[in-house]
């Protein structure tokens, strides 16, 4: 009789301690649902840490302020950040732990183009949602994709425009590291160019692979083929960590900018701090946003990261004021749509404004794109850039490039009746993905 006492009061014990494990994972996905998940898809380590590193503390920034202001729908944000490490495969399983593990809400990531090439097929699959905050070559428009940095047109375009117009440059290097974004857009660039009259024995075009170093022999090329008398200039789409040695290199051989001017679409504040900057004076960088613009919002922006980051020295640069841009219309699109689920949200979004750190306001297109405004900064002893040349108003963003045949006649329109991302005007049909 005791025997069997004892082991019922063990039965009672055992289901006790089930409930109680039971009722803990309750709590806890009760917790979690509590909470907006915001994931961090960005590399804090290889050959675009340089870059990367800081938009990850943009991301924790932003979620940082909006919990302060109350959070979202009632709930406190969490970030949920990952390493993909600067490797494009696993860009692609970090992607997917973030939507299927971490169940997160909203993603903020990627820098390169071949990461985000990794990653679409993911969030198309799962239906997540990426802010993807860096210039791009265009040729692209997902429905779980907005596009908060610049297109061709929106610096690749507007930076030669500047070059032979203001400049009067006639021969031209096209340099770039070697993956999807430099070759897309040198491919849209030498359209234009020759669209413009120029010869193609008066562009050069090279390619790198990511974190060359060696610069030696191909500054050397590039010198001699800005010798033959007419005025040369480099378009430079070369990424990550590899822009320090060219550069450097550029003052060994006293490459100034007055003799071989270069225009970089992949470098800003971030990458010039901490490196010496007097080899790259007068040099230039097309962007939508520079630091040292005088502007309201713009010194609010950069009191609110000192203050985070706890570094007076620290430097703001475009694809952090692109992240700021995108933050704030996902959590006016939330707040209208009263939900974080990815489609109400996207619709949501189209149309959006938010404000831009250089004045005025950003505006989200049907296509995904922005409406920003293009500057052309020319690099200064101390890191910074002072703005040469601006654009009159915004450049709406163009996610099908006006010069390549294929393109010409291909536009992006994610609301009803066309709800396309490539769909061809002239044959009326979508042949990309869509919501039907």
């Amino acid at each position: 009789m005791k025997m069997k006492l004892s082991e019922n009061k063990l039965l009672h014990r055992m289901m006790g301690a089930a409930a109680g494990v039971a009722l803990g994972l309750m709590t806890q996905a009760v917790q979690a649902a509590d909470t907006i998940k915001v994931g961090v898809l960005h590399s804090l380590s290889g050959t675009m840490a340089i870059s990367e590193t800081t938009l990850k503390d943009t991301v924790l920034m932003l979620v940082d302020q909006q919990n302060a202001k109350g959070g979202l729908l009632g709930k406190k944000l969490e970030a949920v950040v990952v390493d993909p490490a600067s490797n494009w495969p696993l860009f692609a399983e970090k992607a997917r732990e973030l939507l299927e593990k971490e169940k997160v809400d909203v993603v903020f990531g990627c820098w390169t183009s071949v990461s985000r090439k990794s990653v679409l097929p993911v969030f198309e699959e799962l239906n997540g949602l990426l802010f993807y905050p860096v210039q791009y070559e265009g040729e692209e428009s997902s429905k779980n994709v907005f596009y908060t940095g610049a297109a061709p047109n929106q610096q690749a375009i507007p930076a030669v425009d500047y070059l032979m117009n203001d400049l009067g440059v006639k021969r031209w290097v096209l340099a770039g590291t070697d993956y999807v974004y430099p070759r897309t857009t040198n491919k849209i660039l030498e359209a234009y160019l020759k669209s413009k009259g120029v010869a193609e024995k008066d562009i050069m075009i090279n390619y790198t692979p990511f974190g060359h170093s060696d610069w030696q022999n191909i500054v050397s090329d590039i010198n001699k083929f800005g010798s033959a008398g007419k005025k040369t200039a480099v378009v430079s789409t070369i990424n990550g960590d590899a822009n320090v040695p060219f550069y450097k290199e550029l003052g060994n051989q006293e490459i100034s900018a007055e003799d071989i001017p270069v225009v970089a679409f992949s470098v800003g504040e971030e990458e010039l701090s901490g490196i010496d900057t007097a080899p790259l004076v007068g040099h230039l960088a097309a962007w939508n946003y520079f630091m040292s613009v005088d502007d309201p919002a713009n010194d609010a922006f950069i009191e609110g990261w000192h203050k985070f980051i706890k570094d007076e020295n620290r430097v703001t640069n475009d694809p952090m004021e692109a992240h700021v841009i995108g933050f704030d219309m996902w959590v006016k699109a939330v707040g209208k749509a009263g939900t974080t689920d990815v489609d109400a949200v996207e619709q949501a979004m189209i149309g959006m404004t938010a404000p831009n750190m250089t004045g005025g306001m950003a505006v989200m297109n049907k296509n995904h794109h922005l409406s920003k405004p293009v500057l052309i900064g020319e690099i200064q002893e101390d890191g910074q850039f002072e703005v040469v040349w601006e654009t009159d108003g915004l450049v709406a963003g163009d996610a099908w490039s006006d010069f390549l045949p294929a393109s010409k006649d291909v536009i992006a329109d994610w609301t009803a009746p066309i709800k396309c991302g490539n769909y061809n005007t002239k044959t009326k049909s979508c042949s990309g993905q869509n919501y039907e």
